[in-house]
Order: C-alpha cells, then structure tokens, then sequence
C-alpha cells in the first residue's frame, strides 16, 4: 500500500503548493486503490488524495474500506485534512487503521476514530416517523 500511495504522490499535480500527497486504501474485496492531490489555481476546487482513492474506490465496486495510507513528500509526518476524514469515515469504522508516511520511510499509524472523534453519521440523518 506504501508503494501504491508513493507512486500516487510522485504523480501528483501540485503546481501551485507543491505540496504532494499520495493516498491509497484497502477496499473490503482486498483491492487496493491509489489517489493523488489534483490542484486547481481556484485554490477550494482542487482534489485531495484521499478523494481521489475513495473516487477510485467506489468506481472499482467496492463501498468499504479497511485501511489507509497517506504519503507525503516532506519529512514531517501529515494527516488526512478535515473533509478527508469526514469522506474516510463514509466507508470505514472507526477502528480503520490510518497509516501516516513520509519518504524516509517513518510511519505512525492511528485509528480513524481518533482522528475524527464524534464524526457526523449517516444514521443521524435517519428521522423518526
């Protein structure tokens, strides 16, 4: 999955932040599916990586994921954004191990609970009656 999501990140458009990341995620059928950061000069139009492996994802069948790699190219260690965790958390649990990489190979995993706490869910959309 390293692998997967490094060569992701090397093909990244990041003209303007340079900035890349890549992302990959196991889907429930044990396929995996790469995504790059994709950027836009409207800066709030671009794509983050973790968007693109849940695009990936869902276009490939699968609608869960059972874990995730983030890589980015810069030495400090980097978690998914906001909107990313919230999208993550679409297709996953909160126990889904989310492995955080750099290039020189340093990695801390954490559970994606622990990076959204209290995460809006679907079923609060559910209405009684």
């Amino acid at each position: 999955m390293i692998r997967r999501a490094t060569e992701a990140r090397d093909r990244a458009y990041a003209p303007y932040s340079n900035f890349r990341v890549g992302a990959c995620v196991r889907g429930e059928s044990g396929r995996l599916y790469a995504g790059c950061n994709v950027e836009n000069a409207s800066y709030p139009e671009g794509q983050c990586a973790e968007t693109s492996a849940l695009g990936a994802m869902v276009l490939g069948g699968d609608t869960r994921l059972l874990e995730v790699v983030v890589v980015v190219a810069g030495p400090e260690l980097c978690s998914p954004c906001g909107g990313c965790r919230q999208r993550l958390m679409e297709f996953a649990e909160v126990t889904t191990p989310v492995h955080l990489c750099n290039p020189s190979g340093e990695r801390q995993t954490v559970r994606l609970g622990d990076l959204l706490p209290m995460a809006f869910d679907g079923h609060l959309l559910t209405r009684p009656g």
